[in-house]
Order: structure tokens, then C-alpha cells, then sequence
């Protein structure tokens, strides 16, 4: 009879406890969480595989596994599961190790992932902010009429911006290019690729309904709140494409009148996202026995930390309140170089790694492997 040997990673398993699977040890694998869980499959159910997997620190099957990112953490398998192992949390935990795992530089994972550096992390941005400011000699509050451009030219924003934007996006590259190949075996892996762009469409429309997070059933608020937070984003980032079009196309000045079509665009999309993360906090706090930990917490935190600021520096400017509109400006943005900066390696990422393993999922299931 062949045997099987395991060799545990114990920094492994404490690891995932750290990062909110603590109760995984109390797992005794009854599959409850498989069987209740309506998003895993009767082929590839799950999560009760990843619970061994963890329990028994097999990292290297655990972190390249691409079901931990089928699972939204809706909370079913938790409810339901008779010795309060939450499932749910441990894979939740599993999917943060995974981004730190795959980040690069990998220090830069760490680095964000933990508590105790975010004074370090939100100070790079800050000092860079106040280095341009000092050069352009606008340390002090100008007088007059409030003109963020005038006292931070678009120009210089998106000197600071781009560069570091760039860097995201090339590390994010990196670190789902490292999951890739990890995820897929060499020997599938052009058969895995032959239509994947197809599977990758179908992906991106199924996230952009939130057709999953429709099937759970648990805790139902989580659809409404990630809706609100997703079309937020999506129409900020309309409305800066726009924004940019004027500028540097256009050659409109700034502030733009509260009618232009940028303006109410940016404004509704800020209103959205407000609402939305106001209520995934609410969810949050609302639901004690859901696992939050720092690398949860810390997302939700810097997302209402740009929209509330952002929201203020407009406000502060209508009133005429400069000393308080510069400063609140400053503010909103070190959130944004925080949301775009550190991206790779934020909770952020996961929409990137979760879109790749779902289309990868869904590929796979196409050919029959």
C-alpha cells in the first residue's frame, strides 16, 4: 500500500492563524462546508480540501490553489459548520498569505501586510507630497480663491502619480504571472491557454454583475455593499480618465463647474462609494464572529479614508475654508497614493489574482482536466 509523507509547515499554519484562520485547527473534515457552500462545484467541491491543506501546512498545495479564490467569504460554510472552524476565514486567511506570497518585492508584501509599518508606509507618500510642495515653494496656505491646481499643478500630481502607478501595475504583473505558472501544471498549460481569453471575458462579465455574490445566503448585505464599492471605483476612474482628457487634450482649467458632466460623474461615483464601504464596515461590525483581520481591515480603512477626503476637500473648497481645504487635500492624497501605490500588495489585488483563478477555473472545467 503506498503511503503519503507530510511535512508540515508549522510557520505556515501559524501564519494563517495570524491572519484571521485561527479556528482552523478545530476542523475535523465532516464537509459540511463543501456541501452547504453553493458555489463549490459536485466535480471540485471545496473548502474542506483547503482545510486539511492548512491544518497540515502544505503551503505549496494551499497558496497555488485556485478554488481559495472561488470562495467570496459569504459566511455559509461558517454558519453551518458544528465545531466553529470557519471555513470561510481560513480561506480568506490563505488568499491574503497567497498575495503576500506572490508579491514583488516580496519585502513590499510584508511591508503592507503588516500593522506595525503603516506609519512608514503612510509617510512615503506623505514626505514625497510635501517635498514637491516645498520645491514649488507652496508650503503655506496660499490666500485667495482655493485652486488645488495653482498650489499643486496636475502636472507635478501626476509626476508623483504615474511613476509609482507604473511600478503597481509591473508588480502586479509579476507577482500574477509567479501564480500562474504555479497554478498551472507545465504539461496543461497551452491547453489551459488555447481559449483562455474567451474564459477570461465570461469572467469579467460574471464579476462585473456580482453573479456570485448573488448565491449566497448568509449574509445577503455583502452584495449591495461590494455592488456600491465596485461601481464607485469603476466611475472615479471614469471620471479621472475624463478629467485627464480635459487637461491634457482640452486644456481646461480646473476647478470644473459642479454641471460639467466630469463633475457630477466624479461626485455620484464619490456619493456610491461612501455608501458602499459605509456599509461593508457596518456588515463588518455588525457580524462580530467574522474573522477581520489588519489586512481586511486596513483596505476598508484607506477606502474610507479617500472617499471621505476627497469628499471633504471638495466641500471645504465651496465654503472657502483654506486652511482646512490645503491641508484636507494633502490628505486625500496620500489615500490615493496608498489605493494605487501599493496596490500588488494590498487586499486590493485580489480582484486581479481571484479574476485569473476564475477564468483559469473556468478554462479548465471547458477542456476537462
Amino acid at each position: 500500500m503506498a503511503g503519503y509523507s507530510v511535512d508540515p509547515d508549522v510557520k505556515f499554519v501559524k501564519e494563517i492563524q495570524k491572519l484571521g484562520g485561527e479556528s482552523l485547527k478545530k476542523c475535523f473534515q465532516c464537509a459540511t462546508c463543501s456541501v452547504i457552500c453553493p458555489l463549490s462545484s459536485d466535480e471540485k467541491p471545496f473548502p474542506r480540501k483547503e482545510m486539511i491543506w492548512a491544518q497540515w501546512g502544505l503551503k505549496d498545495k494551499l497558496v497555488k490553489n485556485s478554488d481559495i479564490w472561488a470562495c467570496h467569504q459569504c459566511g455559509d460554510c461558517s454558519t453551518y459548520c458544528p465545531r466553529g472552524a470557519r471555513p470561510g476565514d481560513v480561506v480568506a486567511a490563505a488568499r491574503a498569505y497567497a498575495i503576500r506570497e506572490y508579491a514583488f518585492p516580496r519585502f513590499m508584501g510584508n511591508l503592507v501586510g503588516e500593522g506595525k509599518y503603516l506609519p512608514v508606509i503612510l509617510a512615503i507618500p506623505l514626505a514625497i507630497i510635501l517635498l514637491v510642495l516645498a520645491a514649488l515653494g507652496n508650503l503655506k496656505i496660499p490666500a485667495g480663491e482655493i485652486v488645488y491646481s495653482k498650489f499643486l499643478p496636475i502636472k507635478f500630481v501626476d509626476s508623483i502619480f504615474l511613476p509609482f502607478a507604473g511600478l503597481a501595475i509591473i508588480s502586479l504583473g509579476l507577482g500574477v504571472r509567479k501564480f500562474w505558472n504555479e497554478m498551472s501544471p507545465s504539461r496543461y498549460r497551452h491547453l489551459v491557454g488555447r481559449n483562455f481569453f474567451k474564459s477570461l471575458l465570461e469572467t469579467i462579465g460574471e464579476i462585473v454583475g456580482h453573479v456570485r455574490f448573488k448565491k449566497c445566503g448568509t449574509n445577503v448585505g455583502r452584495f449591495t455593499a461590494h455592488l456600491a464599492v465596485f461601481y464607485g471605483f469603476v466611475g472615479l476612474f471614469a471620471t479621472t480618465t475624463m478629467v485627464v482628457f480635459y487637461e491634457y487634450i482640452l486644456h481646461r482649467e480646473t476647478p470644473l463647474p459642479l454641471y460639467d458632466p466630469a463633475k457630477i460623474l466624479g461626485n455620484i461615483s464619490a456619493i456610491i462609494l461612501f455608501i458602499g464601504i459605509s456599509l461593508v464596515i457596518r456588515n463588518r461590525l455588525a457580524n462580530p464572529d467574522q474573522s477581520s483581520s489588519y489586512f481586511d481591515w486596513s483596505l476598508i480603512l484607506m477606502i474610507f479614508g479617500v472617499v471621505t477626503s476627497g469628499i471633504l476637500t471638495e466641500l471645504l473648497r465651496l465654503a472657502n475654508i483654506a486652511n482646512l481645504a490645503y491641508p484636507m487635500y494633502v490628505v486625500h492624497l496620500m489615500f490615493v497614493f496608498y489605493i494605487i501605490g501599493y496596490l500588488p500588495y494590498s487586499k486590493l489585488a485580489h480582484m486581479v489574482y481571484r479574476t485569473v483563478a476564475l477564468a483559469y477555473k473556468r478554462q479548465v472545467e471547458t477542456i476537462g482536466m
